[in-house]
This record gives C-alpha cells, sequence and structure tokens, in this order.
C-alpha cells in the first residue's frame, strides 16, 4: 500500500488535506518494527516521530531506581504526544516508548513537527485531539490509583489489555503485571486468585482468561 493510501485509511484527519498529505508523503519512512523493540528511551533527544500503521506501542515513566509504571498505549493512527510535546518544547524524552507487537510506522524528522504546525491547522488539531485522549486516559488511570481499590486497578487494567489486543486470553506473566501497575508479584498473584475466585477470569499456565 502506498505511503498516501495509508495516511487516507489510517490517518485520515491528516489527510484530508492534500498538501498536508502530500508533505508528509515526501518525507515520511515506512518502516517495519520488530517487537520488543525499545522505540524511544527517557532523557534521550528525539529524531524521528511515529506515525503507527498497526501494531502497539507501550510508554512508560521511568523512577529513579529503574522501575517503570505503564502510562498508555499508542495504537493504530495514533502518534506519541509525550514526544511530540518534547519536540513542540525542544526537550528530551520524559518517557520509555516500547514495541509491543510487531508494528508498522511511518517516521518523520522531528523537526517537522514545529513547521507543520505553522503551516496546517489540520496538524495541531490532530496532535490536540491526540493529546486530549491521552490526557483522559491518563486521569483515569489517577483516579484508579488513587480512589480505587487494587483489585479493580488490576481487573480494569487487564480489561484495557484485552481490549487493545483485542482478544479476551492474555498471555503475560504475574511479574510483568506488577511492573507496569507499580506493585510486586506477589500481590498481584494474591489479587489474581481473588479475581478468579469472583468468576471474572481464569488462571491457566502462562494466560489470563477474562471472563
Amino acid at each position: 500500500m502506498s505511503k498516501s493510501k495509508i495516511l487516507t485509511q489510517y490517518f485520515p484527519e491528516l489527510a484530508k488535506l492534500p498538501a498536508l498529505r502530500e508533505e508528509l508523503v515526501d518525507f515520511c519512512v515506512l518502516q517495519t518494527v520488530p517487537a520488543e523493540t525499545i522505540f524511544l528511551e527517557e532523557g534521550s533527544f528525539i529524531k524521528m516521530i511515529p506515525l503507527l500503521v498497526s501494531g502497539l506501542v507501550k510508554v512508560y515513566k521511568e523512577d529513579e531506581n529503574g522501575h517503570e509504571i505503564l502510562l498508555y498505549h499508542i495504537q493504530s493512527g495514533e502518534s506519541c504526544i509525550m514526544s511530540l510535546t518534547a519536540c513542540i518544547n525542544n526537550q528530551t524524552s520524559k518517557v520509555k516508548a516500547v514495541i509491543v507487537e510487531e508494528s508498522e510506522v511511518l517516521l518523520f524528522p522531528s523537526n517537522k513537527v514545529v513547521s507543520l504546525g505553522l503551516k496546517y491547522p489540520q496538524w495541531n488539531e490532530y496532535v490536540y485531539n491526540l493529546y486530549n485522549s491521552k490526557f483522559e486516559v491518563l486521569l483515569e488511570f489517577v483516579k484508579l490509583l488513587t480512589f480505587s481499590k487494587k483489585d479493580q486497578l488490576l481487573f480494569d487494567y487487564l480489561k484495557k489489555e484485552a481490549a487493545v489486543k483485542s482478544t479476551n486470553k492474555l498471555k503475560i506473566t504475574h511479574q510483568k503485571i506488577a511492573n507496569e501497575l507499580g506493585s510486586s508479584r506477589e500481590v498481584i498473584s494474591r489479587l489474581l486468585k481473588k479475581l478468579e475466585n469472583e468468576k471474572k477470569l481464569k488462571l491457566e499456565a502462562g494466560l489470563i482468561i477474562i471472563l
């Protein structure tokens, strides 16, 4: 599929203006990135901005001890709002981004972010909508951390993981869940057992099935 058709299908907001679409086609590079690739390191300067065509990316925040907590997912048709914000403010990245599934991405130079905003209101609209979307996700996450019981937080996390992967069967370790929720493996294992007893999920070897 040509880059122009990819933009039209997956990024209709950016493709509806022919001049913006053609400019993106000119300097975007289509690339397939394997799973488990660290796409962006915290503290690094951003050279390329991704427009995710297919696959899945997770964005994390690290503390001073190297512990990570999951902030949000990047899905098809989206970009990394934290990367865009860092480019606009000429800052290094404040997050880490990891390719979870083999992904197709359109990559364009970070130095184009500001010039696109100056030339095309449609680009700014895309960035603002993306910012609002991810900000709402973060607000919901903060609410869960602050006001929800740990079992509800865990179940909401599992449902979100199932939704973004379009399956009710999650192949994920208890330790991985603990890392992403800033908890311990023992606590997660205990809460998963509680949720299983409540008939909300079923635990199998290396697999969590949402009921």
